[in-house]
């Protein structure tokens, strides 16, 4: 049966999806940047991928229809998240000369995307917050249905694709958590700004501490600041970042939550271990000759 694309791609360069869009016209620049969209594809070498966000679906016990999903982090600059990041997480008095640093790099650390220092007039930095922002990428590809987009026709079938929760879940959490370790000793904090439904996700999988005292709680080092997409009452029929959480943890809360989870029960895994030998049980002989795994030589040291 066909296959709408736009009930998959929510937005293309900042505007709503609708079949027959041409990001030509305007030679693929982002509204929000100003400049040309940023994102690349392999399927398409020679111009960009401006694809701004995807529709989630509801799930089944949910009683809300469909969600928008920041897949670009771009997307978030539609709104000025860096003051907002000073009204709610910076500590004690607003910064009386707030510079923006971008993408601050160093060996050991890696880098963050912006960091709000409060510079004063002999060029001192006493305090200053570091501010991250995270979309979600995917599994699979929806470049069909962009194609079918630009083209201004239906797909026939849906395309194979879903939002990659663990890769963010995995990946970024540990990265934030060492980050957040090393502004813990730096006496600071680092905000994550990252779409609402990633952090329901995060919380869903690991139910850590938390306290909306972001700038009183001395303990807080790793900030979570969360944005929905909804309606623009200003512009009819498109959408725009709304701030719905600003919640603040530990790095020691956070790694503690992923790390101590309830363990299973011993004997649920020696069920699970009897039902792979129950399959067929091998010898390590055999897999080696069939190359699944190496052969190990030792020394006689």
């Amino acid at each position: 049966m066909p296959f709408e694309p736009e009930t998959i791609v929510g937005e293309v360069l900042g505007r709503r999806a609708v079949k027959g869009i041409d990001p030509t016209h305007t030679d693929f620049e982002c509204p929000y940047i100003q400049s040309r969209c940023p994102k690349r594809s392999t399927q398409l070498p020679n111009e960009p991928y401006p694809v701004c966000s995807l529709w989630k679906p509801a799930s089944r016990k949910s009683m809300q229809g469909p969600e928008l999903i920041f897949v670009c982090p771009k997307r978030f600059y539609a709104v000025d998240f860096l003051k907002e990041v000073i009204d709610h997480c910076w500590p004690g008095d607003k910064p009386q000369n707030p510079q923006i640093a971008r993408e601050v790099k160093m060996e050991g650390f890696g880098n963050v995307d912006f960091v709000i220092a409060d510079v004063k007039k002999n060029n001192k930095i006493e305090q200053f917050l570091s501010v991250e922002l995270q979309a979600i990428d995917i599994t699979g590809s929806v470049f069909p249905a962009y194609q079918a987009l630009r083209i201004g026709e239906d797909l026939e079938k849906k395309p194979t694709y879903g939002f990659n929760w663990d890769n963010v879940y995995k990946r970024y959490i540990t990265q934030l958590i060492r980050k957040g370790y090393f502004h813990h000793h730096w006496k600071s904090k680092i905000v994550a700004v990252i779409p609402e439904q990633v952090y329901q996700y995060i919380l869903g999988r690991a139910g850590f501490m938390r306290t909306a005292e972001v700038k009183k709680d001395p303990q807080v080092n790793i900030i979570f600041m969360t944005y929905r997409l909804e309606k623009d009452p200003d512009k009819v029929g498109e959408y725009k970042p709304v701030l719905v959480n600003v919640e603040g943890t530990s790095h020691t809360n956070l790694q503690n939550a992923i790390m101590y989870k309830d363990p299973p029960q011993r004997s649920a895994f020696i069920d699970q271990i009897k039902s792979s030998l129950a399959r067929g049980a091998v010898k390590i002989s055999d897999l080696i000759s069939a190359g699944d795994i190496s052969s190990v030589e030792y020394d006689d040291d």
